[in-house]
């Protein structure tokens, strides 16, 4: 009976999770595994001839990397910009002390040169470098690939897990910092009313006086003798005139130097003027900057904030929209249908999923990992790892071609990235665990414990010059680290960790850099011993 059940691939996968997921919720001194229990528990069940097929374990690992991609686009360009430097360094400090520890554990237990190929690509888990390993030293450099993998896959995600602890840093401390950066960059939008008192602003219009340029702050309406109005470019303003204004702390206060004195209070709504929040939708305006509305022209109609992905964005009128964008409005109320309208406002379109951008960007990120890009003394391709990856960054980054919108709801997005991830590591787990014990008998230890130092001595060091001279962010170091040795279950591990998604932007910053470098170094380290 129970070799009947467990002899289909779908009672067996999800045995593992559900024991994987009791397993991952065990607390030791503050300490769980999370969803990264799951390849323990694969490697138990692949020792006693549990398999999980190939198929599914790629599908899964598509799915997660694809879901990984369009949540880190937006920001991987950011980060690329301001911390791409140091992060391509770690991730050379990280692969070139993998290249120098495999020579230096070839020379102490005597490795071959195609022993160590397989050695170093699978302690950082690369399938890429191991093609590259195969191509240089033959399928001999298999046996120490499938040696050293499992550690490269548990040791990253146990490094990982352990880390804050060895650190003695709090994660939640770590993520309020990377708050604190985020305010910093979009500080945080108040609203203020002023009274109009300065002698030099009167009678010269808006749009002559560059408010918007000058203080980075917005009018969003205005109250004369009682009544109520929204201002427009050709407008102008009048002694005794009360104006309702948003924009940053900073701004508030230039404009408060420009028209006069700060009032209390909020400034009372009048005239059928009102304040309603539209969600953008309309696919036709995404990537449009938010002047090509004309917004004040055709509605009187002032946009004030726009919120997206939880921050609010001063509306500066070249920032161009995104699907989901939330614009706070103030306008005649006769005109907030045509608005809303225009703008889309459908709400169940947000959380809809449409699975055509899904399929379409999977298919051309697998044939981009199979594009081959050759120099004078070697030739790699980006696998099907590095292709999807690549491919959802940029596309989510693009944000729209055509009509096809690159994004999907942050509640979409969680659930294929942890269903991506939990059938990649049933499959990586079952197919490692089916081999691991019978190759340390035949090949000995000696494999084994080389690995070990090729995975771990990197991250140590890696670790202590990034918090001592780059001084990286953990949750940043996390995603980099498992950037860095290529692993996608060591970026599971750091992802859990945090509800913050800097570590899967690190993850995808460093993990182009790595892999690429880890295949010129496979090459260069067979060629020195």
């Amino acid at each position: 009976m129970l070799s009947t059940l467990f002899g289909s691939s779908i009672f067996a996968l999800f045995i593992i999770i559900t024991i994987g997921f009791v397993v991952g919720r065990i607390n030791f001194k503050g300490i769980n595994l999370d969803v990264s229990a799951v390849i323990f528990v694969a490697l138990l069940f692949g020792h006693y001839g549990v398999e999980i097929p190939a198929a599914l374990g790629n599908f899964g690992m598509v799915l997660f990397i694809f879901a990984v991609g369009i949540q880190a686009g937006p920001g991987f360009f950011d980060t690329f910009r301001s911390k791409g430097k140091s992060l391509t360094v770690m991730a050379l400090i990280l692969v070139g002390t993998a290249a120098l520890t495999t020579i230096g554990v070839s020379y102490v237990f005597g490795f071959s040169a195609v022993e160590a190929a397989g050695l170093l690509t699978g302690s950082l888990t690369s399938t890429p470098g191991l093609a590259t390993a195969k191509e240089i030293a033959g399928d001999a450099a298999a046996i120490s690939y499938s040696i050293a993998y499992p550690f490269g896959v548990i040791g990253v995600i146990l490094f990982i897990k352990l880390l804050p602890s060895i650190l003695k840093i709090n994660i939640a401390d770590e993520q309020k910092k990377l708050d604190a950066q985020s305010k910093a960059l979009f500080p945080d939008i108040n609203a203020s009313a002023f009274e109009v008192t300065n002698p030099l602003i009167i009678d010269k219009a808006l749009s002559e006086l560059s408010i918007r340029t000058l203080t980075g702050a917005t009018i969003s309406r205005a109250v004369r003798d009682d009544i109520s109005f929204i201002p427009s470019g050709k407008d102008c303003l009048k002694i005794g005139d009360k104006v309702k204004a948003v924009g940053t702390s900073e701004a508030l206060q230039k404009l408060e130097k420009m028209l006069g004195a700060r009032l209390e209070g909020e400034l009372p709504f009048g005239g059928g003027i009102v304040l309603e929040t539209a969600l953008i939708t309309r696919k036709e305006l995404v990537g449009k900057p938010l002047s090509s509305l004309s917004l004040q022209q055709n509605f009187g109609c002032n946009v004030t904030r726009v919120r997206r992905a939880g921050v609010d964005i001063a509306p500066d009128p070249t920032l161009k929209l995104k699907f989901g964008d939330k614009l706070t409005l103030v306008a005649p109320q006769e005109h907030m249908k045509e608005l809303m309208k225009l703008l889309g406002n459908q709400k169940k379109k947000i959380s809809d999923t449409d699975f055509f951008p899904i399929a379409l960007g999977i298919v051309i990120g697998v044939l981009v990992g199979h594009i081959s890009i050759s120099f004078e003394s070697f030739s790699f391709t980006l696998g099907l790892t590095g292709g999807v990856l690549l491919t959802a960054l940029v596309l989510s980054a693009v944000g729209k071609t055509g009509s096809v919108i690159w994004t999907m709801s942050s509640s979409a997005n969680q659930l294929l990235r942890q269903l991506g991830l939990l059938l990649f590591l049933a499959n990586v787990g079952t197919s490692a665990g089916a081999t691991l014990v019978e190759t340390f008998q035949q090949s000995g230890w000696s494999l084994f414990v080389g690995g070990v130092f090729i995975t771990v001595l990197p991250m140590i060091i890696t670790t202590v010059i990034a918090r001592s001279i780059f001084k990286i962010n953990l949750i940043e170091l996390l995603g980099a680290l498992a950037g860095g040795m290529t692993s996608t279950p060591g970026l599971a591990a750091a992802d859990s960790m945090s509800s913050s998604s800097a570590a899967s932007v690190a993850y995808a910053t460093v993990y182009p850099v790595a892999m690429v470098l880890l295949i010129i170094l496979t090459q260069i380290t067979t060629s020195l011993l």
